[in-house]
């Protein structure tokens, strides 16, 4: 690991904490998969991906250029000069920074606000009237990150988070919030059949339902949707994606705990 990376780490973690949710020793939950490849990928990959809209949010960004992702970036990481106002009817707003990996080519700002109108969505978790989010500038008082990195820094922040493998591949949630792994982030899913956005939507209503406590669900029926916080990376089992935690009617999308 990289002197950069580990020196990041202790800055970003304050020290990890770990339930067992899902067999992962120590660990808080993670999205690996066995039905995508983990075979290594070359340095630098450049990945377009097409013009995102959804239906559930207004705050997708109207296009994605093409975005390199490096395997492994410089374990540094630059804090978004973004803020916003409250969005969920709770009293006591869960207050996040954004932060992104230096040197790569997404844009802080533009990511903490893409992550801000998911938050803030109608489908979204402040569907719950008793939460709240606010996006806060670098230097304010937090709750909790959200960190988009390159796979291999993406990889030592969980493990040292909380101990959990994320193979190259794969988000996680620890004590400090949660680490979003920038493949991921820009390629989707090949599980995934909608707009990058929509995808981005489940990384982070997945791994946010873990920092609010909800476990691992699986699929409540073929034709159904699929719950967010079940792991659709892993195979659908006969449900249809879904990256909302509510439905177009209100209801909680959910299924039985996941074994």
């Amino acid at each position: 690991m990289a002197v950069g990376v580990l020196g990041s780490l202790a800055l970003l973690l304050g020290g990890g904490r770990g339930e067992v949710r899902d067999g992962t020793p120590n660990g808080r939950s993670t999205d690996r998969a066995t039905g995508e490849s983990t075979a290594a990928s070359a340095s630098r990959e450049t990945v377009r991906t097409a013009p995102t809209a959804t239906a559930a949010t207004g705050a997708a960004p109207t296009s994605t250029p093409a975005v390199e992702v490096p395997s492994r970036g410089s374990g540094g990481f630059v804090t978004a000069h973004a803020s916003g106002a409250k969005v969920g009817l709770g009293s006591r707003p869960l207050r996040y920074v954004v932060e992104v990996e230096t040197g790569l080519d997404v844009s802080p700002a533009q990511a903490a606000h893409e992550i801000e109108g998911i938050l803030g969505a109608p489908r979204g978790w402040t569907h719950d009237r008793s939460r709240a989010f606010q996006l806060v500038s670098q230097g304010q008082a937090h709750d909790l990150k959200v960190v988009i990195a390159t796979p291999a820094t993406a990889d030592a922040l969980c493990w040292a988070g909380g101990r959990l493998d994320t193979e190259g591949e794969y988000n996680c949630e620890i004590k400090s919030g949660v680490v979003v792994n920038l493949k991921r982030w820009v390629q989707g899913s090949p599980m995934f059949d909608g707009p990058i956005h929509d995808y981005r939507a489940l990384i982070i209503n997945h791994e946010m339902g873990h920092f609010l406590g909800f476990g691992h669900m699986t699929c409540p029926g073929p034709g159904r949707p699929a719950p967010v916080m079940m792991q659709q990376i892993k195979g659908l089992h006969g449900c249809v994606a879904n990256a909302w935690p509510y439905d177009s009617s209100g209801h909680l999308v959910s299924g039985p705990p996941a074994p």
